[in-house]
């Protein structure tokens, strides 16, 4: 560092020249880049804590992600119910082969309208079971998940293809079906049963069939509207 003397007795004076600026790095001083990493001189960087996000829009997105992944999730509350429905179809089969036992042993020396009624009760339990199976199949289908039986050639036809509204259909035929079952073993039995049995059982049946040609109604309407719009 140079200093400049002047003459004594005219008063001395040294003037020092300008110190030049040394970097922040050079002088071993942590610098912020531009992401936000504070870098010493020694080129290591040391991470800068950043701000938390406070945008509501992105926390109510993920809280509304959360509850639409909870409500997705819960279809399988009703997979115990399927589950049950199956116990059921056992419990109809341990019934049917109880009556199947029971009427095998005196089948020769059965009249004709015993058998017929005899058969109508297996035919009964058999469309009873067909109705807790489809309700199993295409409910799980729908409401669940898929069955996964792409690779097995014995799959029914309407696995897969029966919605809601084909659902509601097909359960109110089998129950017209069973309805009219009982009403055709009472009017084969006439003689035990009385008249006011044999009322209700018609009245019954009737409403069945009007309840079943008002759902085909109503989805028609529906079908009809669609394609309107369409």
């Amino acid at each position: 560092m140079l200093r400049t003397a002047t003459p004594r007795g005219k008063g001395a004076k040294v003037v020092a020249p300008a110190t030049p600026s040394v970097p922040a790095a050079a002088r071993g001083d942590a610098a912020p880049d531009r992401g936000g990493t504070a870098i010493d001189g020694s080129g290591r960087g040391g991470h800068v804590r950043s701000r938390p996000d406070r945008d509501p829009s992105r926390r109510r997105c993920r809280i509304e992600r959360s509850l639409e992944r909870l409500i997705f999730a819960s279809r399988w509350l009703m997979a115990p119910f399927y589950v049950g429905l199956v116990l059921a179809l056992a419990m109809l089969l341990v019934k049917f082969v109880q009556e199947l036992v029971h009427y095998i042993p005196g089948v020769l020396a059965m009249k004709e309208s015993d058998l017929v009624l005899a058969v109508l009760a297996l035919v009964d339990l058999t469309l009873a079971g067909a109705l807790v199976l489809m309700v199993i199949f295409s409910g799980y289908e729908n409401f669940v998940s898929k069955i996964d039986t792409a690779d097995q050639g014995d799959r029914p036809d309407w696995m897969g293809t029966l919605d809601f509204s084909g659902l509601k259909l097909k359960l109110v035929a089998s129950i017209v079906a069973i309805s009219a079952i009982h009403l055709l073993k009472a009017f084969m039995n006439v003689s035990a049963v009385s008249k006011d049995d044999i009322f209700w059982l018609v009245v019954v049946h009737m409403a069945f069939v009007v309840s079943g040609v008002l759902l085909a109604l109503m989805d028609w309407i529906s079908e009809k509207a669609k394609s309107a719009h369409g």
